[in-house]
Order: structure tokens, then C-alpha cells, then sequence
């Protein structure tokens, strides 16, 4: 890292520089262009291009005090067309109360004012200077400045500050959009100060993929329905254990309230065995005979 060109009070932290890497925004791509190569730290002897940290450090806190400069917040434009970019323009706009273009730009927005969603902003702010080059285009018609982040293979035409990082990863664009969100509220004195931790935490700026969410929603609720099935089956084996147990458990509570009780059956078979024998009279012998008429 290089020594810094900043006021003392501008010095990043040693966790800011620890995310930066973590995020791999010093990672560029093989491809240089000439305007990038002052940012350039190294090329590794596999082609890859290591973009000086310090230098992108450096341009956020300058691209930040160029947003905190302009009044009007609504006035500062910031534009992805890459869906890696699109959660985290979307963030920084409602953080910082900019007016956030994400998904694919219009023609015209700048310089057709008949187009319904015409827009004159003082600043625009762009993930990718190639997929964004249309915005970039038609800032150069009005003069618009353009702060843009820049890969070592980005064009730079009309761009005016360029952020040398890594704009092809998730984690990296979003990042970087979350460092710049927090040195602008910095400026702005919406922060305390430098040393109070922003309460927004980092993930909320990273890309998310809307199939891999409705996989892990599937998922846990098909977790989750497996888990009362389970608990369903263990309830009604609960219930069949204890009406085991009560109904082998009933003859012995029958018999314990009365030693002289005896059951139904048994009362039917001493009634059985008492019974006197039935007489073996036929009818003829019970009628009388002619003599005793």
C-alpha cells in the first residue's frame, strides 16, 4: 500500500483494508488499459492484474467528498445495469437520498426531456463504464461529471474519477458502494463521528440470487414440515403407549376395589354349575289316562 496522499483523520483503518481484501477488490483482470496503469500495484505470474489498495481508498474518500459537496442529495444520480450492482445502488440511494437508475437505462434520460423518466442530475455515479456506457454517453452531452469503478480493462472515456477495484464480483461492488455510502454520511455529519461504527451492516449492499433464496426457502420449509411430521408420528405412538398402558393396567384397578367382586362371567358359570337339572317328564306320561277319567 502506498503512503497515503490524505489528511491523518482520512486514514482508513486496518478492518477497512481487511474487507477490501477480503472482498478481493484489489483482484483485476489480465487485460490493462493504459489509463488504469497508474493504479496498478503488480502483475502476477499468472497475467492477473493487483490493483494498489491505497489508491482505491484514496479515490472513495474523493468520490465521497464530491457527492457531500452538492447540495441537493436527489441531485447525485447513481446507475447499475448489472444486476451485481443493482441492490447496492438501490441501498446507497436510500441511505444517502440519491436517485438510483438499477437495471437497464434508458436513452434519453439525460437529453430527452419528453421522456417520462427525464432526468437533469448534477453527478452520476456508475458501476461498470462498459455496461454503463450509454449513461456515460449521454453525461458527456450535458456535462455531467462521471465517477465510475474501474477494472484495469475499463474504458475511461469521459469519466472523470475513476475507483480502481474489482466491479465483477458481488462482494467487491458491494463493498465499495458500502464504503462510499459511509464516508458521505461521514462528510454530511450524518455520523457522529469517525470513530462510531455504521450501524448498516455490509451484506445489505451484496447481490443476492433470487433462485438460490426460493431453493433455501423450499428447503427449510421442507425441513420444516418433516420436522412436525416427526413430531406428529411421536405424539400418536405417545398416545398409543399410554392407552397400553391404562388398559393393562384396568383389570388390576378392577379387581383392587372390592376383594369380593367377582366379573360377569364368572358369576355366569357358578350360575351355570347351581342350576338344578331340568325334570325328563315326556308329555304323554303328565296326561291322564283313560282309567282315571
Amino acid at each position: 500500500m502506498a503512503p497515503s496522499q490524505l489528511p491523518p483523520i482520512f486514514n482508513p483503518t486496518s478492518q477497512d483494508i481487511e474487507m477490501l481484501l477480503a472482498a478481493q477488490c484489489h483482484m483485476g483482470s489480465k487485460n490493462l488499459q493504459v489509463h488504469m496503469e497508474p493504479y496498478l500495484w503488480k502483475t502476477r505470474p499468472d497475467g492477473v492484474n493487483v490493483i494498489n489498495i491505497g489508491k482505491t481508498w484514496e479515490k472513495i474518500v474523493l468520490a465521497a467528498r464530491i457527492i457531500a459537496a452538492i447540495d441537493n442529495p436527489a441531485d447525485v444520480c447513481v446507475i447499475s445495469a448489472r444486476p451485481y450492482g443493482q441492490r447496492a445502488v438501490l441501498k446507497f440511494a436510500a441511505h444517502t437520498g440519491a436517485t438510483a437508475i438499477a437495471g437497464r437505462f434508458t436513452p434519453g434520460n439525460f437529453t430527452n426531456y419528453i421522456t417520462r423518466s427525464f432526468k437533469e442530475p448534477r453527478l452520476i455515479v456508475v458501476t461498470d463504464p462498459r455496461t454503463d456506457s450509454q449513461a456515460i454517453k449521454e453525461a458527456s452531452y450535458v456535462n455531467i461529471p462521471v465517477i465510475a469503478l474501474c477494472d484495469t480493462d475499463s474504458p475511461t472515456d469521459f469519466v472523470d474519477v475513476a475507483i480502481p477495484t474489482n466491479n465483477k464480483g458481488r462482494h467487491a461492488i458491494g463493498l465499495v458502494w458500502w464504503l462510499l455510502a459511509r464516508e458521505v454520511l461521514r462528510l454530511r455529519g450524518t455520523l457522529a463521528s469517525r470513530e462510531v461504527d455504521w450501524d448498516v451492516v455490509v451484506d445489505l449492499y451484496f447481490y443476492r440470487d433470487p433462485e438460490a433464496e426460493e431453493n433455501k426457502e423450499i428447503a427449510e420449509e421442507a425441513k420444516a414440515a418433516s420436522a412436525e411430521e416427526v413430531g406428529a408420528g411421536a405424539i400418536e405412538s405417545g398416545y398409543a403407549g399410554e392407552n397400553w398402558d391404562a388398559q393393562a393396567a384396568a383389570p388390576a384397578a378392577f379387581a383392587a376395589t372390592g376383594a369380593g367382586a367377582t366379573s360377569w362371567e364368572a358369576d355366569g358359570g357358578d350360575w351355570a354349575a347351581a342350576a338344578p337339572a331340568p325334570a325328563t317328564e315326556s308329555w304323554a306320561e303328565t296326561q291322564p289316562t283313560e282309567a282315571k277319567w
